[in-house]
């Protein structure tokens, strides 16, 4: 049994798609129809924008989105037996399952990436990976710390064992770092996002979001998706709904997820879209044996 997943925010790459969209007929299509619903020329800022416009989160996720989706239509692999995807990859993999029309699909990641990016603004924020430390630890220093006045800091991305993703204000990511490290943490490092993704900070994003999620027909999508709140599968489009609203404040159960799939009969992972890197390498830390493709 194969599976798809779909990458989230840090698989883009300069010049991404400009191949799809040379060599596709069914991609190009699709980029322009990006294009068009879009209002303004996506397609040009991923074929020839520097790094530093693709890294804004209002691009790179429609950016991301939009390449998941023409990789799979010009390299059609059959149907999966279910579908996953990392953070704004969720999206991508209920289109690639039937449950989401392209159009509302790139409707929805829009919204929710110029939500985010305005949540990003009004209240400040970071993410730091933590290598080393056993979940229930990662989460036990997250708890003390927030207890703490000013600070905010949660459990955002279960990624891979040993690698556990936190988020919240500046100063509650730091002190976090700090309390880690000492915990024995190998290592605790800022990374270069635009703001605390999978955290309380973004309420005001899931609000926004909420409202278009639940203007939005689902259908009942062709395989399970296994959802990132609850690492569990869903075909109920109500059920799927829910879990992506939560989704923005909650966090990236990858880990859970794909160690589900697995017990699921998953015996074979097929990455789409992105630089083709990012997944793959995480579940391979879940499960060594496992079978890794990339589409």
């Amino acid at each position: 049994m194969n599976a798809y997943v779909f990458p989230g925010q840090g698989a883009q790459f300069e010049g991404m798609g400009l191949d799809l969209y040379e060599n596709s007929s069914a991609a190009r299509a699709l980029f322009d129809e990006a294009d068009d619903v879009l209002g303004f020329s996506l397609s040009q800022i991923m074929f020839k924008g520097t790094a530093e416009e693709l890294k804004q989160t209002k691009i790179t996720q429609p950016a991301l989105f939009v390449h998941a989706i023409a990789t799979l239509m010009s390299r059609q692999g059959g149907q999966p037996s279910a579908v996953a995807g990392h953070s704004l990859g969720e999206f991508s993999a209920l289109v690639a399952a039937g449950s989401l029309s392209f159009e509302a699909g790139l409707q929805l990641v829009y919204k929710r990436a110029t939500a985010m990016q305005k949540s990003c603004e009004n209240k400040p924020g970071t993410m730091a990976a933590v290598l080393g430390l056993d979940n229930e630890k990662v989460e036990e220093i997250c708890h003390t710390v927030s207890m703490q006045e000013n600070h905010v800091v949660v459990a955002a991305n279960y990624n891979c064992p040993g690698q556990l993703v936190i988020s919240g204000n500046l100063s509650g990511v730091n002190a976090a770092m700090v309390a880690m490290t000492e915990a024995g943490a190998k290592r605790a490092l800022l990374l270069e996002v635009g703001g605390a993704f999978h955290s309380p900070l973004m309420a005001s994003a899931k609000e926004e979001l909420e409202a278009a999620i639940l203007a939005t027909i689902f259908l009942v999508p062709s395989c399970p998706i296994f959802q990132n709140v609850n690492a569990l599968p869903s075909i109920s489009p109500i059920e799927i709904q829910k879990n992506l609203i939560a989704q923005l404040t909650g966090p990236v159960k990858w880990t859970q997820s794909i160690q589900n799939m697995i017990n699921y009969g998953i015996t074979k992972f097929v990455e789409v879209g992105g630089s083709g890197k990012v997944l793959s390498g995480l579940i391979k830390k879940v499960d060594k044996n496992i079978e890794t493709e990339t589409l």
